[in-house]
């Protein structure tokens, strides 16, 4: 399970190595497109990570969330707090990787064409499950105020 929290840069450590789908290139050619879904209102979002980090035994992908989402910068703005689906599709290119719209996959289904070495092609998902979004402290969306407690009994007396 992935733990996160609302307006801040999401940071998913994840295996994706022992589900590699196209081990005919380097994993330098390997990108990851990650898909949120939400519990509740079933929105989709979608994002490359803005940093990526592939070793033997685990995935480093780094979300960013900002104003303005875009999915080739890894930039989301995921709204509201509470749990999520995630799935991680592999995305591999021949020739050198370019993250822009064109030659890199918007989702899972997209097919780029004409096929090229610089057009990604996803290959399929490699993992998934569920990310929990706390709110951010101080950004509730339902806040409480301490009050001190009375000095004196407080009773409430019904009927007369």
């Amino acid at each position: 399970m992935i733990q996160a929290i609302t307006s801040t840069e999401i940071k998913i450590y994840v295996q994706t190595e022992d589900n590699r789908i196209d081990t005919s290139v380097a994993s330098t050619h390997i990108r990851h497109l990650v898909k949120f879904t939400n519990d509740l209102d079933k929105s989709v979002y979608y994002a490359y990570g803005n940093t990526e980090t592939i070793k033997d035994r685990y995935t480093n992908i780094n979300i960013a969330h900002g104003a303005i989402p875009n999915i080739y910068t890894g930039i989301v703005q995921l709204f509201p707090a509470g749990y999520w689906k995630y799935e991680i599709y592999e995305v591999s290119w021949i020739g050198a990787v370019t993250l822009s719209i064109g030659n890199a996959p918007a989702t899972e289904d997209d097919v780029l064409t004409p096929a090229s070495a610089t057009k990604g092609v996803v290959q399929g998902l490699v993992t998934k499950g569920k990310m929990y979004l706390a709110e951010k402290d101080g950004k509730q969306q339902v806040q409480y105020t301490q009050r001190e407690a009375p000095t004196e009994t407080n009773y409430i007396y019904y009927g007369q």
